[in-house]
């Protein structure tokens, strides 16, 4: 079944100009990006983004590294795309991630780990709305 799913590059990742390589193994393995866009994440963007974190103790500092540079916020589409895409990201420790992977390929340590990806399709459908209208979304 054809999906969408969310993604963003994360600060580490633009930062080190990864943008490209991490979208040809996003493309590399079936998934199609339908909408992209390079923002600059405010502190009220981040902080609504993340407030299912908002009693974690990493909360302020997740806040402050997605808005310490840009980030590329995506929407990807594809055959089981929600699954498909938190394949390809890895895990979050990218030690424990699997070779090819972007976590194992472009991650710095489990805190700058390069990419987000939704964790479910109700997230999936939140998280395309906080950033795309359907209009910018080209199938």
């Amino acid at each position: 079944m054809t999906e969408r799913t969310f993604s963003i590059i994360k600060p580490d990742a633009t930062k080190r100009n990864l943008t490209g390589k991490i979208n040809a193994v996003i493309e590399d393995a079936g998934l199609r990006i339908v909408a992209q866009r390079r923002i600059q994440m405010t502190e009220a963007q981040a902080k609504k983004f993340y407030e299912v974190h908002a009693e974690r103790p990493f909360y302020g500092e997740l806040v402050e590294t997605m808005t310490s540079a840009p980030v590329v916020v995506q929407v990807l589409e594809g055959e089981n795309a929600m699954a498909r895409y938190r394949e390809v990201m890895g895990a979050t420790n990218p030690e424990q991630a699997a070779e090819g992977t972007i976590r194992k390929l472009f991650a710095l340590n489990v805190g700058e780990n390069s990419v987000h990806g939704s964790d479910s399709l109700d997230n999936a459908k939140l998280e395309i709305a906080q950033f795309f209208t359907e209009a910018d979304i080209v199938g």
